[in-house]
């Protein structure tokens, strides 16, 4: 995954609206729709710097999909993967032994 898709990710993961993200950055939304377009190229250092600030995560992760730290087996994932582990996280014990049963059932139909 590239830049474009690493930021559309991120921004879904947040939550965020392109406009909240475009004002924080210094940004005019129409900027910032063409860094998420098809055929759209990577921002400027400067601005790439700023909109990573604005989403709390550095550029190399916008750029590569890698943590700044994370081990060489780390696997990007999508922001819909991410949404249902932190909801995971957030269930009892209970709850998630459950949904666990249920995901191991399903995958192995």
């Amino acid at each position: 995954m590239g830049f474009k898709e690493n930021l559309k990710d991120e921004i879904t993961y947040q939550g965020l609206l392109l406009k909240e993200v475009a004002l924080e950055a210094g940004l005019n939304q129409k900027s910032l729709n063409n860094y998420l377009r098809e055929n759209s190229s990577i921002p400027s250092a400067d601005i790439a710097v700023r909109i990573a600030k604005v989403l709390g995560v550095s550029v190399e992760y916008l750029v590569t999909g890698k943590k700044d730290a994370a081990p060489q087996y780390y696997v990007h994932y999508s922001a819909e993967i991410r949404q249902l582990a932190d909801k995971l996280s957030k269930m009892s014990a209970r709850d998630r032994k459950l949904a666990a049963a249920l995901i191991n059932a399903m995958d192995d139909e």
